[in-house]
C-alpha cells in the first residue's frame, strides 16, 4: 500500500525552522500502514527538512551556522530578472542554504507509528520567507 499526504506550512520570517513532528506522526497513524516507510519531502528548492533536537538553543545554533556559512549579504550571481517569474530573483542563499539541509529524510512505520528517537524532531527549514510552503509524506507499506 502506498498513500501520499500533503501538509501545508506558513513561515512568518524570512528563515526559520518550524517543527512538523506531530503532524508527520498523525498523518502516519491515520495512514492505516502497519509496517513500512514513511519519507518527508519538501516541494520547494528554498527550504530543506532537517532532523534534530527540539531545543530553542539548537535551533538558533543551526541558523546562525547556515548564516555564517551562507551570508544573505554575500555577492550572488542568482539575483537578475527572471523572466518566467516576472520579478527580480535575489534568493541565491536560500536556494545554498536548503541545500545544505537536504530536502527529505525517512523513517521506519512499525505498528502504525513512526519509529524515531526521543531527541529525533522533523523542520521544514525556510531560507526565503515567509511564504507558504507544502511538504509531501509518502507512505509505503503494508
Amino acid at each position: 500500500m502506498n498513500k501520499l499526504v500533503s501538509i501545508s506550512c506558513m513561515s512568518e520570517q524570512a528563515v526559520q525552522m518550524i517543527n512538523i513532528t506531530e503532524e508527520v506522526h498523525k498523518v502516519v497513524a491515520e495512514s492505516g500502514i502497519t509496517n513500512g516507510l514513511v519519507a518527508v519531502i519538501t516541494a520547494h528548492t528554498t527550504t530543506g527538512i532537517t532532523i534534530n533536537e527540539p531545543l530553542e538553543c539548537v535551533e538558533t545554533d543551526i541558523l546562525q551556522r547556515l548564516e555564517k556559512l551562507v551570508p544573505d549579504d554575500d555577492k550572488y550571481i542568482h539575483a537578475h530578472f527572471l523572466p518566467s517569474y516576472g520579478a527580480t530573483s535575489n534568493n541565491s542563499p536560500g536556494h545554498l542554504k536548503s541545500m545544505l539541509l537536504g530536502n527529505s529524510c525517512m523513517f521506519p512505520i512499525q505498528e502504525s507509528r513512526m519509529v524515531c528517537g526521543s531527541a529525533q524532531h522533523i523542520y521544514l527549514v525556510e531560507c526565503d520567507g515567509p511564504q507558504t510552503r507544502k511538504v509531501y509524506i509518502q507512505m509505503m507499506g503494508e
